[in-house]
């Protein structure tokens, strides 16, 4: 299973609590794929509690191979975000 872009949008607690029941019932039984924009140290944040996410970073890690990526975002690759854009005039 892949779960993409955890930590995008924080977790209410109900469903951090669900999300750590679906890694635990996985840990050591099933592949995950995680991705997250959000380093380790701050997935306190986006579940509300660190417990919570320590315990779900140990399960994660245990038996995994993690990739860090640094950089600037490909998606934004030659943009210039500091221009306004042109109004459109419809002509």
């Amino acid at each position: 299973i892949v779960v993409d872009e955890v930590g995008y949008i924080p977790f209410e607690p109900e469903a951090a609590n669900l999300f750590f029941q679906f890694i635990s019932g996985r840990y050591e039984r099933a592949s995950v794929i995680v991705t997250s924009n959000k380093p380790f140290g701050r997935w306190g944040e986006v579940f509300g509690d660190d417990t919570v996410a320590a315990a779900m970073i140990d399960r994660l890690v245990h038996h995994a191979e993690v990739i860090s990526l640094k950089g600037d975002s490909y998606r934004m690759r030659g943009r210039d975000l500091g221009r306004v854009p042109a109004a459109n005039t419809g002509e």
